[in-house]
């Protein structure tokens, strides 16, 4: 049978989003008026965080995130920041820890230098401020954009843990529990911008989960300005190495293409290297072994033509045998399955027994990360920071 021919294209980047209706204004601390959602004020916001699947816990502390950006409005600019240095970079950004001067609230912003037009930075702006209206357990916090000297600012939440990519750095590889609750956390929050958003993420992969030392999951950076994408697509180069075969291909995507950066990104996770090309038995034995002075895995990597192609062409990753649960190997086969149509969706991830073990489990993920990461762990609601 021919191979596939690999075409090299980004598809178009128009992206499906629920119609919002004019921008209403809130007055902030300082009297100002701001234009803090498009068509949603803060009690608006909080009244409907009761229709979504979140814990009061977990509702309590979207209210508490939404009070503290009523106060500190959404109309930031540059002399509103501290900087309290780098978090990290890629994909054409730089992640900075800031503080808000008058507020004190620590924040992420990342920073996008683009060589494009006024109009389309404050297109660009104004695309992003549907992020303002996803206010999720699961998804990042958003404070709010704006543009300065060639570069467009976007404010965040500050999650202490860091990213995934990050934390497997530090910890090698990610035990099978702890990618359970990841697991959850993400299908939650993938489920959730496109059942009230209508958005697809676009770009599921380790960097973009991040953690904190309470041990909330949180996803971020998912495509809501296509002007935004298509000014980044030249530096989506690392991006591509999850996309799914059908994006590669350039053919019409959905949500099913997340479903296959989630089930390549477990993988990695799981055995602690990108799983493509495959690592041969020798290489999963040191990766493995219990003898804590292995030598250091060495692994070639393709050229990006010949991974792109790897992706299009040859079976896809799975979990090595006798490592893992069976219920987790089946998990990551149905999301890696080359067909979109033969990919599992994202209702019946949710209910995969893999996915019900994970939920069930007592796992104390803020431990790990804590001691993972060699941070303090967060007081719990009952004001203990106890880490078992």
């Amino acid at each position: 049978m021919p191979k596939n021919k690999l075409k090299l294209t980004l598809p178009p980047s128009s992206i499906e989003q629920c119609p919002t209706t004019p921008t209403n204004c809130v007055n902030t601390a300082n009297g100002q008026r701001s234009d803090l959602v498009r068509g949603s004020t803060i009690d608006h916001l909080t009244a409907r965080l009761e229709e979504l699947d979140m814990d009061d816990n977990q509702r309590k502390k979207i209210e508490v995130f939404l009070c503290q950006k009523e106060k500190i409005g959404v109309n930031l600019t540059d002399d509103d920041f501290e900087d309290l240095g780098e978090l990290g970079s890629g994909n054409g950004g730089v992640v900075t820890k800031v503080r808000h001067k008058t507020s004190g609230l620590i924040m992420a912003r990342k920073l996008i230098h683009l060589e494009v037009k006024p109009a389309v930075k404050k297109q660009i702006i104004r695309e992003l401020k549907v992020l303002h209206e996803c206010n999720f357990a699961h998804i990042v916090g958003f404070y709010g954009a704006f543009y300065i000297d060639g570069e467009i600012s976007i404010c965040m939440e500050y999650m202490d843990g860091g990213s995934l990519d990050l934390i497997l750095k530090k910890a090698g590889k990610i035990p099978e529990n702890c990618l359970g609750k990841i697991t959850c956390a993400v299908l939650k929050g993938l489920s959730y911008l496109r059942d009230k958003h209508s958005i697809i993420h676009r770009d599921v992969k380790p960097s973009n989960i991040l953690v904190n030392s309470s041990g909330e999951i949180k996803i971020c950076d998912f495509g809501v300005s296509g002007q935004l994408i298509d000014s980044m697509a030249e530096s989506f180069v690392g991006t591509r190495s999850y996309m799914s075969p059908e994006r590669l291909q350039g053919t019409h995507y959905s949500v099913q293409s997340d479903i296959w950066s989630l089930g390549l990104s477990l993988v990695e996770m799981a055995i602690g290297m990108y799983p493509i090309p495959p690592p041969d038995a020798k290489t999963l034995a040191a990766i493995f072994s219990p003898c804590r002075d292995a030598e250091p895995i060495c692994h070639r990597p393709m050229a990006i033509f010949e991974l792109l192609d790897y992706i299009v062409n040859e079976q896809p990753p799975k979990l090595p045998a006798g490592i893992f649960s069976d219920e987790f190997k089946d998990f990551v086969d149905r999301c890696l399955r080359k067909n979109p149509d033969e990919r599992a969706d994202l209702k019946s991830l949710q209910n995969h027994l893999w996915i019900k073990k994970s939920e069930a489990d007592d796992m104390d993920i803020a431990g790990w990360v804590c001691r993972t990461m060699g941070i303090s762990q967060a007081p719990s609601s009952d004001g203990t920071t106890e880490i078992r």
